[in-house]
């Protein structure tokens, strides 16, 4: 039983984690816009409503696929500051779960934690490469949005609740969050004047608003004044990159995401490409067995991410052994069923949680699937004064041990497990998926693939589905795998434990052979799909009531 329903659609489907960007997103749609137009203003809108997950300060990785059958991947993922360097932290531990952290909290709050932001230059690229309406038409809902107002819904205010004390730091996340000095409600009315003027100066200026303009002005004046590191030649610097994907078979499918620095193109094959060798519908979902060999692939594929997948503009990333079939076999054979095993790094590799998806469909052949994200909860919990705008704090992303894949380094791009996936059967696109959620997301986009196409799910179970996760130190569980797969997996030798959620809320599109599209959203965030059905009328038909009185 889901908790969720789906919606089904011929002219288009849009999904997101908050209704109103649903909405933004069909506005779109209706005004005779494509995919990318549609995507574009729903992540505007969720600036607005969700800006927890992200903001145009922030970053992103987004898949495309045109009407003309091409898979474009749009990176606009932010970079580390050309002052940073590889020992800027003090890192408190070198072992899990500590590693990423560092003394005071530096790479995760303040003005050290942030990146330079490439969310919102990567946007407007986007529209106005691939999309058809101008930005002052896109950004419009956001506008209308923030200086009107919405409620507060309850992931919003429990969101504030949680983090109302880092929240009361800044002031400018007090007056939005905080009004009175208490956490807003759930329904409360919130308005964001300082953001709507904010995204006015972009639909007039465009992204230059804040890449050269007065908007990076004010940033670039309080990173002076607070110790942070972003310059003018930073923003001045911002550039999206345009990259091929990743693209792996799995059972008679193609599965295609994003390359390094993301991860989950590369993982996810790889770790699909394990997973063929066993039958995982026979083991069945949930069972002991099913989930051990989750566990397994989850840390083979940490324990290769760590070394060996980076910016490739710093890291020579072996992509083509990564997703071999051949080394595929060589680790599934390493694989023990009856106990859980410490994973090391393959041969012949080279050493060196809080987001947002959109998925949207247009009926025309387009599809857009976009992980963006502030990083972190609220980002590094302060705002540019004046603006609205909340910082990110990507730099956490780094390792802050100097000398690793994934060490600070001037200008490098920030390594990501966003998984904006799509799949293909015979070259016609079957389901794009993606959801937010840190580390946990392309392990979790894996398991909603492997739903679909292995159990027989439907798009809404596939994912609302529980889920698993572990990078090696212990084996996280939702509550719908059951206590007798615990036990279970107790029994190999895995250390459970027990968590209400593992990543975000899922957006799916899934596509029939009769043009019909499905959309669906998990139970994890306030996730909307809205399908467009109906259309113009018939080509020559007019209306004239006097046709019978003659």
């Amino acid at each position: 039983m889901t908790e969720k329903h789906p919606v089904t659609a011929r002219q288009g489907v849009v999904v997101t984690n908050h209704p109103l960007a649903s909405g933004a997103g069909a506005e779109m749609l209706l005004a005779g816009g494509n995919a990318v137009d549609a995507a574009v203003a729903a992540l505007f809108t969720l600036t607005v409503v969700e800006p927890m997950m992200v903001g145009v300060l922030g970053g992103g990785v987004a898949h495309l696929r045109l009407p003309d059958g091409r898979h474009v991947v749009v990176d606009g993922l932010s970079t580390a500051p050309l002052a940073a360097r590889p020992d800027m932290y003090r890192p408190v531990s070198d072992t899990l779960p500590d590693y990423q952290e560092t003394e005071g909290r530096a790479n995760h709050f303040g003005p050290l934690a942030m990146a330079v932001p490439g969310a919102l230059r990567a946007w407007c690229h986007t529209l106005e490469r691939y999309g058809t309406l101008p930005l002052a038409d896109v950004i419009d809902p956001a506008i209308r949005i923030a200086a009107r107002g919405w409620r507060a819904t309850p992931y919003l205010a429990d969101c504030i609740a949680d983090n109302a004390a880092e929240l009361a730091t800044d002031p400018g996340l007090t007056s939005i969050f905080l009004p009175g000095g208490s956490p807003i409600q759930a329904g409360q009315r919130i308005v964001r004047a300082d953001h709507a003027d904010s995204l006015r100066l972009v639909a007039k200026a465009g992204p230059d608003a804040l890449y050269d303009g007065q908007l990076g002005d004010a940033l670039v004046q309080h990173m002076e004044a607070t110790g942070g590191l972003i310059s003018a030649e930073d923003l001045r610097r911002v550039a999206p990159i345009e990259r091929e994907p990743i693209r792996a078979t799995y059972r008679g499918h193609e599965v295609i995401g994003p390359p390094p620095p993301s991860s989950s193109g590369v993982h996810i094959a790889q770790m699909l490409n394990v997973l063929e060798g066993f039958d995982l519908r026979s083991l069945g979902f949930g069972t002991p067995d099913g989930v051990h060999l989750l566990a397994e692939v989850l840390k083979m594929a940490f324990a290769d991410r760590a070394v060996a997948t980076a910016d490739p503009a710093f890291v020579d990333v072996p992509v083509a052994r990564l997703t071999d079939k051949a080394y595929a076999a060589a680790r599934r054979a390493e694989i023990e069923m009856g106990r859980a095993k410490d994973w090391r790094p393959g041969a012949g590799l080279l050493e060196s949680a809080n987001t947002t998806h959109v998925t949207v469909a247009d009926g025309k052949g387009g599809i857009v699937s976009t992980t963006q994200t502030i990083n972190g909860l609220f980002g590094a919990r302060f705002t540019v004064p004046g603006t609205g705008m909340i910082a990110n704090n990507y730099m956490y992303n780094f390792d802050p041990h100097p000398g690793k894949a994934l060490s600070v380094a001037p200008g490098k791009r920030v390594f990501t497990s966003m998984a904006p996936m799509m799949v293909l059967r015979e070259g016609r696109p079957v389901a794009a998926l993606g959801l937010p959620g840190g580390l946990r997301i392309f392990g979790s986009a894996m398991q909603a693939i492997i739903n679909l196409l292995d159990h027989g799910m439907t798009p809404q179970e596939a994912v609302e589905a529980p889920r698993v996760w572990t990078q090696g130190h212990r084996l996280e569980l939702e509550p719908g795998i059951s206590a007798e797969t615990e036990g279970a997996l107790v029994a190999r030798g895995h250390v459970v434990e027990r968590v209400r959620t593992i990543g975000g809320g899922m957006g799916a599109v899934t596509f029939a052979g009769d043009g019909i599209m499905t959309g669906a959203a998990c139970w994890r965030a306030d996730g909307t799909p809205i399908g467009i059905g109906g259309g113009l009328a018939r080509a020559g038909v007019r209306f004239n009531p006097e046709a019978g009185q003659r």
